[in-house]
């Protein structure tokens, strides 16, 4: 099962993300819930990383494992992120609950 944790400040906005594990859905390179979950997380990996405005570093140092961070003077373009991912890995998750877990947090 692939786990993944959104965090979010006190207005919606993007802080970071972690996913780590394998969906297991089907084998390696069949995954279906794999394939979305990478789709989702590097897209939003993208516009962040192609937003001037913004720091954005990430991690995927090792298989089954993807976390980034991002922060700076683009509330809108975070708030924005954080919708894109809130929506679709919660979908995916209701869809698919044997095979990812989906929670979001508040950052203090």
């Amino acid at each position: 099962m692939t786990e993944v944790v959104l965090v979010c400040g006190r207005e919606g906005e993007f802080r970071r993300v972690s996913a780590s594990g394998h969906a297991s859905f089907a084998a390696r390179g069949k995954d279906i819930v794999c394939a979305a979950e990478t789709v989702l997380l590097r897209t939003a990996l993208e516009v962040l990383q192609k937003s001037p405005e913004l720091e954005v570093s990430f991690d995927a140092g090792k298989r089954g494992h993807l976390s980034f961070q991002a922060s700076g003077n683009s509330k809108e373009r975070l708030c924005c992120v954080a919708d894109f991912l809130r929506e679709g890995l919660g979908e995916l998750s209701k869809e698919y609950p044997g095979n990812i877990s989906f929670r979001e947090e508040s950052e203090n």
